[in-house]
């Protein structure tokens, strides 16, 4: 049975979604212009927000990732549904 989620889960999780669109668009566009400083600094700038952002949600809501990728607090988590591919 899927347990209901708060409204900003859902909010916090798009914002993620949105910020892993441009770091996978940024990273098509270095791969064919690896000279461009700026995109080059704002992908690191993205990049690092991104992992702040994914450490509150899953500090808040649970793990994002499996295999190691992120911690699991007691009780294991990852029995919580929805998960983040399910929404």
């Amino acid at each position: 049975m899927q347990k209901q989620m708060p409204d900003d889960y859902y909010c916090e999780l798009k914002e993620l979604q949105e910020i892993d669109f441009v770091l996978v668009e940024l990273t098509l566009y270095l791969d064919t212009h690896p000279m461009d400083t700026p995109a080059i600094q704002q992908f690191n700038q993205l990049a690092q927000k991104r992992q702040q952002m994914a450490h509150h949600f899953e500090m808040k809501y649970g793990p994002l990732l499996q295999y190691g990728h992120s911690f699991s607090r007691s009780p294991w988590q990852w029995i919580d549904t929805p998960w983040p591919w399910q929404v």
